[in-house]
């Protein structure tokens, strides 16, 4: 068995920032409702024509990740892309990301477990790394929210959350003889899958029940979430997951060098890092700029620390996420 390592980060963002204040323009809110609820204060919107899309911002960090790791494109054996807004209902957006970046006939696995994608993904990458399968893996987190948001009063507790970005990581073998990743840690809770979700367009809210619709209804293919039942269940299991990780290494939250816990809402983070006794210096967010990325949010905010050099060789990096399904996780990493 070979265990293996986080070898190239990268992030994009789209260049259109939206603020409170421009959402204030669209909805019945305002910046103070807004950053007291989520502590959000702007997000990053595609803007038509930049040519932005899911899988295009999948590219550019992609790009990037790659050439920190000292690669070539063709060093990629696998590509598994975590979404839950691909540019088309299928295929999944795994396959363009290998056909617009020219490679050669590598397997692309699609994953679809929301806010909690990029620790599922990771966690996939491990293991065919450590089976020997695969020397070097690509993992893309990417979402285009701003797409598919309803941008009215009625819903404004969801649309002010989200916002559009991508990040990626190539796993790699560890040939260094230091660090890499120690464990992760998955799990799901199907019967709370109604508390946050989108149910249409689906096989079961197919497009002519859609177009028979009445407009002043609910409308089914506009998120869902049930924000308080959400955050009760989320502060429970991002402690407990990350507990499970540290137990399961011998270690304890003192050890933590850093934590990047998923960007779903600044007030879970300061539940969870108020709850484990964390500094200040040991949790990273960058959701107040970015909003909500889902998939994207963790490996945005983990290329973002360590460009910051807020990370460093030796240290416990944790990676955190909840979201819906229920679906959570925890990756443990030496760096």
């Amino acid at each position: 068995m070979y265990t293996s390592r986080i070898s190239g980060l990268g992030s994009y963002v789209p260049e259109n920032v939206v603020t409170n204040d421009d959402l204030a323009k669209l909805m019945d809110t305002n910046d103070e409702w807004i950053q007291e609820r989520t502590g959000i204060k702007e997000r990053r919107h595609i803007k038509k024509g930049d040519g932005n899309t899911t899988s295009t911002m999948g590219v550019k960090a992609a790009t990037i990740a790659i050439e920190r790791a000292g690669l070539q494109t063709s060093d990629i054996e696998m590509i598994i892309f975590a979404t839950l807004s691909p540019d088309m209902y299928f295929p999944g957006g795994g396959v363009q990301i290998q056909d617009l970046m020219g490679m050669d006939t590598v397997p692309a696995l699609d994953v679809r477990n929301q806010c909690s994608g990029f620790v599922y993904a990771l966690s996939v990458a491990d293991q065919f790394v450590r089976t020997g399968m695969y020397k070097h893996v690509l993992v893309i987190g990417s979402e285009n929210h701003s797409g598919g948001l309803d941008f009215t009063t009625r819903g404004r507790n969801v649309s002010v959350i989200f916002g559009d970005g991508a990040g990626a990581a190539v796993v790699s073998r560890n040939e260094t003889g230091k660090g890499g990743i120690l464990s992760t840690h998955l799990h799901s809770e199907g019967k709370h899958k109604d508390e946050l979700a989108l149910q249409g367009p689906s096989t079961g809210y197919w497009v002519p029940e859609i177009l028979e619709k009445n407009p002043q209804e609910d409308i089914p293919y506009y998120p869902y979430m049930n924000g308080q039942f959400v955050f009760k269940h989320a502060v429970v299991r991002f402690a407990e997951v990350i507990m499970e990780g540290l137990n399961a290494n011998g270690l304890s939250p003192s050890d933590i060098g850093m934590l990047i816990p998923h960007q779903a809402n600044l007030r879970i983070s300061q539940f969870i890092q108020k709850k484990l006794r964390l500094s200040d210096d040991q949790v990273y967010n960058n959701i107040q700029r970015y909003g909500n990325t889902t998939a994207a949010s963790i490996p945005i905010a983990l290329t973002e620390a360590w460009e910051k050099g807020k990370i460093k060789e030796g240290d416990l990096v944790v990676l955190a996420a909840f979201g819906s399904g229920f679906t959570w996780g925890s990756a443990m990493i030496r760096w």
